[in-house]
């Protein structure tokens, strides 16, 4: 299931959900393993990526930064590559900047252009993958963990 889909004829940055991480572990069950892949006409590449609850959390924030017209940062804890937004110009092109300096030292900037309704479309992403893996795990306190009811 893709979380993120920003692409056009020429380019693309994708965030692709494959499945929780791993299923039945405390604490671990609500984690995600996902894929990050970019596509341009200059380079194409694919990282895996685990996705905390807090992510998608933080995804929603971006989301709505974005769709006001500011540029934000994603995932920028260290853990995972960090993506950056930044905002569309006149002609409705944004840019998308992974950097994955802690792994394999790598930065890729993409620009794309934004269709019309990409925020709305991205919201329901979101929300889609909230209710295919619902948090399930709740910490009852600091490195605690047990099943919400």
């Amino acid at each position: 299931m893709d979380l993120i889909c920003l692409a056009d004829a020429e380019s693309g940055v994708l965030i692709r959900v494959l499945r929780r991480h791993l299923p039945g572990v405390l604490p671990w069950h609500d984690f995600l393993d996902a894929e990050i892949v970019v596509t341009s006409g200059f380079a194409k590449g694919r990282m895996d990526v685990c996705l905390a609850p807090d992510d998608l959390d933080s995804w929603s924030q971006v989301l709505g930064a974005l769709a006001t017209g500011r540029g934000a940062a994603w995932m920028d804890d260290g853990r995972n590559p960090e993506i950056r937004f930044e905002p569309p110009d006149q002609n409705g092109r944004a840019v998308v900047v992974v950097e994955d300096f802690a792994s394999t030292g790598t930065s890729v900037q993409v620009p794309v252009h934004l269709a019309e309704g990409w925020a709305d479309d991205h919201h329901e992403r979101l929300q889609r993958v909230r209710s295919t893996w619902p948090r399930e795990v709740t910490e009852t306190s600091p490195g605690a963990y047990a099943w919400r009811r």
